[in-house]
């Protein structure tokens, strides 16, 4: 029995069955005047029991994006009956489901992989396996939980790292403290953010929240537009923590801490705000808002492939002249894209 096959085995006995967690169903009844597109969704309180999950593996679905939702009246997401439909028809309906998205902690994902917990969490730090979400314990601790199809997955592709010696490289990163679980989540969150819009304004403000204030700052160095980056910020449609500590971490977590992560966040997000200004500027005080903003498109639901970001800016041959831009002459691409990232050539002095 090969080693996913062992995972999967005790992963299909610790089924149970799922009961009194499910939420009651807010707006299951439409009113005679609910549009025809309202009455065709249900509340996410009615999807989870249609579903059999737990009210926490739909939202971790929703945020996986297994499950398409759509805002509905007052903001709150629901589901298309028809998505339901759909879900309910998989041949694995309702474990296979629950299944993809059922996390365990450190313990249980050792067990899963036969290692011991040390070990496990070795891997974790090192970046093998990510975390999807988090909680904190009654010490306000963070504890990381991780999907266990994705352990699954690891223990097949990588089953030299679950015996033996560590790697030197692995090993060496280890002992020096580092530490890729708060990284890893943050980079899958991220990407998860950017797929549920093509809005580029959302997007260079989704790069935006993985910067705290001073690099935000260097980047972005006109208020307004660092405004309108915080206000069009798409959010998870669910997961939003309840507790006051639970917010602090999660915006402690959310923020990049390693130069190089800093560095990248820095690039993404100076050539995401190159598309968005083409697409449109940020408003400012006194503009028509008709003129100078479109609707962003509905985070929640499903959209378009957004357009590819440029890998980097070329810079115009020496006889063409620097293109103007509303504030004044467009420096070179290169200089100008090291500059507005906060850095100098060596030539600069």
């Amino acid at each position: 029995m090969t080693v996913k096959e062992a995972v999967r085995a005790r992963t299909e006995s610790a089924y149970e069955v799922r009961g009194g967690d499910e939420s009651r169903d807010e707006g299951e009844h439409t009113s005679p005047g609910t549009s025809a597109a309202t009455a065709a969704t249900v509340a996410a309180g009615r999807a989870v029991q249609e579903l059999g999950l737990r009210r926490s593996e739909f939202e971790l679905a929703v945020h996986l994006g297994l499950i398409a939702v759509t805002a509905g009246p007052g903001g709150r997401p629901r589901v298309h009956e028809r998505e339901i439909a759909r879900l309910r028809e998989d041949p694995g309906f309702p474990d296979g489901l629950a299944e993809r998205v059922r996390t365990v902690g450190t313990a249980e994902g050792a067990a899963l992989l036969g290692i011991v917990p040390a070990r496990f969490t070795r891997l974790a730090r090192a970046g093998c396996v990510s975390p999807v979400t988090f909680y904190l314990n009654r010490y306000r601790a963070v504890v990381w939980l991780y999907l266990a199809d994705e352990l699954a997955s690891f223990a097949a592709r990588e089953p030299e790292l679950l015996a033996g010696r560590t790697p030197l490289g692995m090993r060496t990163m280890l002992e020096a403290g580092g530490d890729r679980r708060a990284r890893n989540w943050r980079t899958q969150r991220i990407d998860r953010l950017l797929k549920r819009t093509a809005d580029p304004w959302a997007r260079a403000a989704v790069e935006a929240s993985a910067l705290d204030a001073a690099h935000l700052a260097e980047v972005v160095e006109d208020p307004y537009e660092r405004a309108y980056l915080a206000r069009v910020r798409p959010e998870p449609v669910f997961g939003r923590p309840g507790s006051v500590a639970a917010r602090e971490t999660m915006g402690e977590l959310m923020l990049a801490d390693d130069p190089d992560e800093i560095l990248w966040r820095r690039i993404n997000l100076t050539l995401g705000l190159d598309l968005a200004r083409e697409e449109r500027p940020a408003p400012h005080p006194g503009d028509d808002p008709g003129a100078r903003m479109t609707p962003a498109p509905d985070s929640t639901s499903r959209v378009a492939p957004p357009r590819t970001l440029p890998v980097a800016e070329t810079a115009p041959s020496p006889s063409s002249p620097p293109e103007e831009t509303p504030s004044g002459p467009r420096e070179p691409g290169g200089k100008r894209l090291l500059a507005r990232l906060g850095w100098r050539r060596p030539s600069d002095g």
